[in-house]
C-alpha cells in the first residue's frame, strides 16, 4: 500500500542517505533525462527529498506561455461575462489571464507595467502568484519542472536548474538553495471577466491564439479534478477543519516572533462573502479585506484608519466620515490622493495545499 508506506516514511526522522538525491535523479531520469539535472551528487536541499513527487509529465511538459499575445478588452469576444480571470495591475497597466487558458500552461513569462513577471498557477493548489523575475539584480527564466512538493508545483530556473517553491518564491533544491534569494510577489485578483473589465476598461487580456492547440473552453482544463474534493497526489500534512479544496484567501507576513520568521493567515472565501469589509490585526498590522459583489478579495494595510462601511465596489467610508477610493495599488483618500493605505499581497488557494505548506497558519472560517 503505497499511501500507507509513505505515511510511515514521513513519520520517521528525516536523515537521508548521502546518495539519496542522486538515486532519485537516476530513478526519475527514466521518465525524462532532464530530471537528472535537478539531483546531482551532493545537491543542497531545504525540503524533504522523499516528499518530491513526479507530477505526471516531463520538464516543461506543461508548456509555459512566453510573452503571449494580448487582445484589447473589446476584441476578446471569446470570453463570457462570468468566465474566471486572474487580474493583475502594475504601474497603471492592467492585464487579465483567463483561467481557461492559464490552467493549460500553469505559467506565463510576461512583462507588465515595465516589470518582468513569472505568473505561476499551481492548478492542484488553486493558487496564482505573479512574481518578479528579477531578484538581486539577476533576471531568472523559469520553467515547469514536472515535479511537486506536497502537491505544490515546483518550478526551476533555467540558469542553474535549481528547484523553487512556488508558494514562497524561494529556491529549495539546487545551487541556489541557501542563497537567500526570494522573488517579490505581487497582488492578483480572482474575479469575473465582466467585473475586471468594468473596473479596468483599458485592460488587455490573453489572446486565444497562444500558439498551442488546447480546448480553451471554460472549465475544460482539470474538469475532473476541480469537480471533486479528491486529491491527485498524497500530502504529508492534512487538516479536516475544511474540505480539501475549499477556497481560502491566504497571505504571509514577516514576523520576527515565529520560528520561520513568517506568519501565515487563511480566511475562507465564504466568510469574506458574508463579511465584505473585514478588519483583522495580524502580524502587528491592521489589515482590512475588501470583497466585491462577485467575490474578488483585496487586502490593504489600514494602519491607523478604521473603515466602517463599504459604499460600493469602488469606495469605502471610515470612522471619521471620510471616503476612500478602492484601487489596485492602495486605498486612496478622496480629496487628498497623497494619503494612501497600501495593498498587501494575497491570493486564493485550496485549503489542503496551503495547510500542507504552512501548518501553523491561522484560520478564520
Amino acid at each position: 500500500d503505497l499511501a500507507q508506506w509513505r505515511e510511515w516514511i514521513w513519520d520517521q526522522p528525516y536523515s537521508p542517505h548521502p546518495g539519496y538525491a542522486y538515486f532519485k535523479g537516476q530513478w526519475y531520469r527514466q521518465i525524462d533525462p532532464q530530471f537528472e539535472e535537478f539531483f546531482p551528487r551532493g545537491v543542497r536541499s531545504l525540503i524533504r527529498l522523499d516528499e518530491i513527487d513526479w507530477g505526471g509529465g516531463g520538464v516543461n511538459g506543461i508548456p509555459p506561455l512566453e510573452y503571449p499575445a494580448r487582445s484589447e478588452a473589446a476584441e476578446a469576444d471569446y470570453l463570457a461575462d462570468d468566465d474566471v480571470v486572474f487580474g493583475i495591475a502594475l504601474n497603471g497597466e492592467a492585464h487579465a489571464y483567463p483561467k481557461r487558458i492559464l490552467a493549460w500552461h500553469e505559467m506565463a513569462l510576461d512583462r507588465l507595467g515595465g516589470i518582468e513577471l513569472t505568473v505561476v498557477y499551481c492548478t492542484l493548489c488553486g493558487t496564482v502568484i505573479p512574481f518578479e523575475s528579477v531578484t538581486d539584480g539577476r533576471h531568472l527564466t523559469f520553467g515547469t519542472s514536472g515535479l511537486l512538493y506536497r502537491s505544490n508545483k515546483l518550478m526551476f530556473d533555467r540558469e542553474t536548474r535549481s528547484l523553487w517553491n512556488t508558494f514562497e518564491g524561494v529556491p529549495v533544491v539546487g545551487a541556489l538553495a541557501e542563497s537567500g534569494l526570494r522573488l517579490t510577489p505581487h497582488s492578483v485578483v480572482t474575479t469575473t471577466w465582466r467585473e475586471w473589465r468594468t473596473q479596468h476598461p483599458a485592460t488587455t487580456v490573453l489572446a486565444l491564439d497562444t500558439g498551442y492547440r488546447r480546448d480553451y473552453s471554460e472549465g475544460a482544463a482539470y474538469r475532473g479534478y476541480f469537480s471533486t474534493d479528491d486529491l491527485m497526489f498524497q500530502v504529508s500534512l492534512a487538516d479536516d477543519r475544511l474540505s480539501n479544496k475549499e477556497e481560502v484567501l491566504v497571505l504571509r507576513l514577516a514576523n520576527s516572533t515565529t520560528a520561520s520568521g513568517w506568519a501565515a493567515l487563511a480566511i475562507t472565501a465564504r466568510f469574506l462573502d458574508r463579511n465584505r469589509l473585514f478588519h483583522y490585526t495580524f502580524g502587528g498590522r491592521n489589515l482590512v479585506v475588501v470583497t466585491s459583489e462577485h467575490g474578488a478579495n483585496r487586502v490593504y494595510d489600514a494602519a491607523d484608519v478604521r473603515f466602517t462601511r463599504k459604499i460600493d465596489d469602488r469606495r469605502l467610508g471610515d470612522s471619521e466620515g471620510r471616503t476612500w477610493q478602492i484601487v489596485e495599488a492602495a486605498l486612496v483618500l478622496d480629496g487628498n490622493p497623497s494619503v494612501q493605505r497600501a495593498r498587501v499581497t494575497a491570493q486564493r488557494a485550496f485549503w489542503f495545499g496551503w495547510y500542507a505548506q504552512f501548518p501553523d497558519t491561522v484560520l478564520i472560517e
